[in-house]
């Protein structure tokens, strides 16, 4: 039994871990409900399910990772997670070109998805950064894709949530740091014309990120706490901190039981106490604070399971992007929510750059909004529904990675390329091997 990151919409299908050597021989055992490789399942939706199907999961230590000092590449497995290639390559100096809200996703997750981070804005998004990658066809055969060779292919997968093809490994640029920490500006924002007006300054920040208090109303409607900073310098720390400058070992600091009540423990009343806090305990404005690589990053890693807080119900992850130019989309977006008395204390926004070349890449010029509302919520469905009218009269789309709802309608409207996208897909798979419930939901394939 499998379920996303939300834990709704759960499917049942056949799982294996197989190393690489042993995966077409996997694949020749898949039935009529095809394949799919799944990674740790940190995708919200069913984007990483296949009912009734095949699941693998393809297993390849880090240490087999291959660093190339000279050109700051690495060559490393698609099973191998963003946490333990962090690990080897943090205390030589080297860190991800993009990662995620989670350091929890496979090098092939990350590919699949194009995931994106808060730096976006100045470097886009995680396939713009991969070099070469191996991808195993649907026949059992291996080839090598590059924006040079194989460019069709190749940007087919980016993004490409897993349905063209099995990612063995990929090389990837990484970025020299000089520490394992970070230097960070943070500021209290009354509201969301004066958020706009502030990030729109983000390009002297390597790294911006925003949390929204998505149910202040009124004049402090989209009130937040704007975080921007880039990789500290060794000169920017003290001299206690200059002895561990490239230590990198994050922590867990608790991990939520399973047995947390139905309803969970979220709801508006302590949503809005959470929010109110979180808002106050920011500085109004602090300039140069040194962080850990995984306070500034992946804040939510620290607590294990974090997503059993939402009960068994679970949780929907709604993120949409809308062109610059529509930001009263976005504010009537924030209002609705507001209104609507769904409970959201992950509510971030970010600022994206220009797209890459993948069809299916979610990225595009624009503001991007992300945030967690408990599935049991009231109207939750219609509510969100009513955000995708508004989303694609804006020019906007939405992210699979993140997907639970939304409809093949909806897909087409917002991914004009799709068509192109299947065209290269149906290629090189033509019986339709690799499949998902996601893709099925939303007309993907078949």
């Amino acid at each position: 039994m499998f379920t996303g990151w939300g834990r709704t919409n759960p499917s049942v299908a056949e799982a294996v871990e197989v190393t690489a050597s042993f995966l077409a021989a996997t694949l020749k055992e898949a039935g009529p409900r095809g394949a799919l490789a799944r990674g740790l399942g940190r995708s919200y939706g069913d984007a990483a399910q296949n009912s009734g199907g095949l699941l693998v999961r393809l297993t390849g230590g880090v240490n087999d990772a291959v660093l190339d000092h000279e050109a700051a590449t690495v060559k490393v497995g698609a099973g191998v997670s963003i946490e333990d290639l962090l690990k080897l390559i943090v205390p030589r100096g080297y860190f991800v070109p993009v990662t995620a809200g989670t350091r929890f996703v496979t090098i092939g997750g990350a590919i699949a998805s194009d995931i994106h981070g808060k730096n976006h804005h100045v470097e886009g998004s995680f396939g713009n950064h991969v070099l070469r990658m191996t991808i195993m066809l649907a026949d059992g055969s291996t080839v090598v894709a590059s924006p040079a060779e194989r460019p069709d292919l190749f940007w087919a997968t980016i993004g490409g949530m897993g349905l063209t093809g099995i990612v063995i490994d990929a090389t990837v640029q990484l970025l020299r740091v000089e520490t394992s920490r970070m230097a960070v500006d943070t500021a209290r924002i009354p509201d969301l014309d004066a958020l706009f007006t502030a990030m729109a300054d983000d390009d002297d920040y390597r790294y911006s990120v925003t949390w929204i208090d998505v149910m202040a109303k009124g004049r402090h409607l989209g009130r937040s706490v704007l975080s921007r900073g880039d990789h500290a310098r060794l000169d920017q720390l003290n001299a206690r901190a200059s002895t561990t400058s490239r230590q990198y070992g994050p922590r867990q600091l608790a991990s939520i039981p399973p047995l947390v009540p139905r309803p969970g423990v979220l709801n508006h009343a302590t949503v809005a106490a959470f929010n109110e806090v979180w808002f106050r305990k920011a500085p109004v404005h602090k300039v140069g604070e040194i962080q850990g690589i995984a306070e500034f990053f992946h804040p939510l890693d620290m607590l294990g399971k974090w997503n059993r807080l939402y009960g068994k119900a679970g949780m929907v992850q709604y993120q949409f992007v809308v062109p610059f130019g529509r930001e009263e989309t976005m504010r009537t977006v924030i209002e609705r929510l507001g209104a609507s008395g769904s409970a959201s204390f992950l509510a971030v926004l970010k600022r994206f750059g220009v797209a890459n070349a993948a069809p299916l890449s979610f990225p595009q010029p624009g503001w991007t909004l992300a945030l967690d509302v408990p599935a049991a919520s009231r109207g939750l469905g219609a509510l969100l529904h009513n955000l995708d009218e508004l989303v694609l009269a804006a020019g906007g789309r939405h992210y699979f990675a993140k997907d639970s709802h939304t409809t093949a309608a909806a897909i087409r409207q917002g991914y004009p390329r799709l068509a192109e996208w299947q065209a290269v897909r149906n290629t090189f798979d033509p019986q339709g091997l690799w499949r998902s419930d996601l893709s099925r939901r939303l007309g993907l394939t078949d």
